[in-house]
């Protein structure tokens, strides 16, 4: 690709209308497309024409920009599809989206499923303000309807795989409602199960010991208020970070309740945290029942609660699946790999 001689000579405001396909004497099909700002022609290929090439793998095709327009070549269905990608992509550049590698090869599945309008959803709104000014907002049409089942449900239940932002979201989702004052409490919850392995006896007093298992937790509300602010609000009491088995014997009202992790608790526990609601409070539970670390024989409580409470108004289920991973491409690749293992051995 020759990104150069395109970002130099880019000089007019906005981008032009795609011109007509052409058919060559090899047989190949050739797409144009005016480009007419630099700042896009930057964001549309990226850092070493990133983008760009991971359009032109999946597609099969050849992508060249010289000046202001850009010509993609191939075979004729792949070069319909990959003009559906750079469209895509291009749109969200308009709406001050920047582009990643996730965002990208999000684009071009839904370019493959015939779904790229949907697109247009996931840039409008934003879900909060971190500490640092970035705003949080919704990456993928699952983290989307996750958002949107949150809003419009007393209790929500998350279930999909790591790196789909269940845990994130939650707490973007809680630290929303706790600043405009629909709650004036945030709790967040886990059970304290070691992953496979047996940690031992933990230096320090109480809280010192459970903090590891609370680490993820305090990760995300650093992040959304700054490490000043939360000691602050800890300090108040408006947010409490605590192992489950600090729940029994409460009601907790007027409060944004988040059980992470919950496929690690048993059915008593899960029937146990359930009841803790109280009036104007918000659940959300969320888990992998993919990744249960209880002991073996014990059963999970969150693959029993997603079977008893189907059904029930006001109570919503959200399941993610591996295109939801905001992380690193080879999660998807490794969580697809054990997808297809576990088929084979049933």
């Amino acid at each position: 690709m020759i990104l150069k001689s395109c970002v130099c000579d880019i000089i007019r405001e906005g981008f032009g209308a795609a011109a007509g396909p052409a058919k060559h004497g090899d047989g190949m099909f050739e797409q144009k497309i005016n480009i007419d700002r630099m700042e896009q022609a930057a964001a549309l290929f990226g850092s070493f024409d990133g983008n760009m090439k991971l359009v032109e793998q999946e597609y099969r095709v050849t992508i060249v920009c010289r000046g202001s327009e850009m010509k993609i070549s191939g075979e004729p269905d792949d070069v319909s599809k990959a003009m559906r990608a750079v469209n895509s992509l291009l749109s969200l550049i308009n709406r001050g989206e920047s582009l990643s590698e996730q965002n990208v090869r999000y684009c071009i599945s839904l370019v493959n499923e015939g779904s790229e309008s949907k697109l247009e959803a996931l840039a409008a709104d934003c879900i909060c303000i971190t500490s640092k000014g970035k705003p949080v907002k919704a990456k993928t049409l699952g983290q989307k309807r996750y958002c949107a089942a949150i809003q419009t449900h007393t209790i929500t239940l998350a279930v999909g795989p790591a790196g789909t932002g269940k845990t994130y979201l939650a707490v973007a989702m809680a630290v929303t409602a706790f600043r405009t004052q629909q709650v004036n409490r945030i709790v967040l919850t886990r059970p304290a199960v070691e992953a496979g392995e047996k940690l031992g006896f933990l230096p320090g007093d109480l809280q010192q010991k459970v903090d590891p298992y609370l680490r993820p937790l305090y990760d995300a509300l650093f992040d959304m208020l700054g490490a000043e602010t939360y000691q602050k609000y800890v300090e108040r009491g408006n947010i409490e970070v605590a192992p489950l088995a600090y729940m029994r014997g409460r009601t907790l009202d007027d409060s944004f309740i988040i059980l992470d992790e919950a496929q690690n608790t048993t059915p008593e526990q899960m029937k146990m945290f359930l009841t803790r609601l109280g009036f104007g409070s918000k659940m959300v539970i969320t888990g992998d029942i993919t990744q249960i670390d209880l002991p073996e024989g014990r059963k999970s409580g969150l693959k029993d609660v997603l079977h008893i409470l189907r059904g029930i108004d006001d109570i919503a289920q959200v399941r993610f699946t591996e295109k939801d991973v905001v992380r690193h491409k080879l999660v998807q690749d490794i969580i697809r790999a054990y997808e297809k293992n576990e088929e084979a051995e049933r």
